[in-house]
């Protein structure tokens, strides 16, 4: 069994993958593989899906690296790419099953997200706010889920979006704002 790599070890196998080498890719992706599975299962818990999502991560990892500034860590920025990833299969998922006949199956009945298994943390009201409050105010979407859902510290943040600390204690504020209404009352 391979030894788990540092912080350190981890951003130079990205500064060399980057660069194009594809014996350090396969070793940074085998090294953030649980990481980002952990990230997906936070949004996804049923586990097939989650993993699912870690490939779909994994791959835009690869084909985007060279998008990776190096300016914070490599595991913060793959953070987010997994999140995306993540939340891009929840989408899909639930598009599927809003387009499925109600004719054929009979009419959906939504979930109560009070009653649905909330296995990591995942609420169904939560990614339902996210989504809104992506059409409507996308700004505030990345910043909020990385300190509310993830939380990650706000310097970090910034660091990874690459805006002023207190831009982003003020997305994340109006953010808290716009979706604390959306949220169901947990029983």
């Amino acid at each position: 069994m391979a030894t788990a790599l540092t912080p350190d070890e981890i951003d130079e196998a990205a500064h060399r993958a980057a660069s194009g080498d594809r014996e350090a890719l396969e070793t940074l992706l085998a090294a953030v593989r649980p990481r980002a599975l952990n990230v997906c299962r936070g949004v996804l818990p049923y586990l097939p899906d989650a993993e699912d999502a870690c490939q779909e991560a994994l791959i835009n990892i690869a084909n985007k690296i060279g998008t990776w500034n190096g300016r914070g860590r490599f595991t913060t920025w793959m953070h987010v790419v997994a999140l995306n990833a993540a939340r891009s299969a929840y989408r899909r998922m639930r598009n599927q099953a809003i387009a499925a006949d109600p004719q054929e199956h009979g009419p959906l009945e939504r979930p109560d997200p009070r009653t649905t298994s909330v296995i990591a943390g995942t609420r169904l009201d939560l990614l339902e706010a996210m989504e809104k409050l992506e059409r409507e105010h996308p700004k505030f979407v990345e910043p909020l889920l990385l300190r509310d859902v993830y939380g990650m510290a706000y310097d970090e943040i910034a660091g990874l979006l690459g805006v002023p600390l207190g831009t982003v204690k003020a997305q994340i504020h109006h953010g808290r704002q716009l979706t604390r209404p959306l949220l169901r009352e947990q029983s």
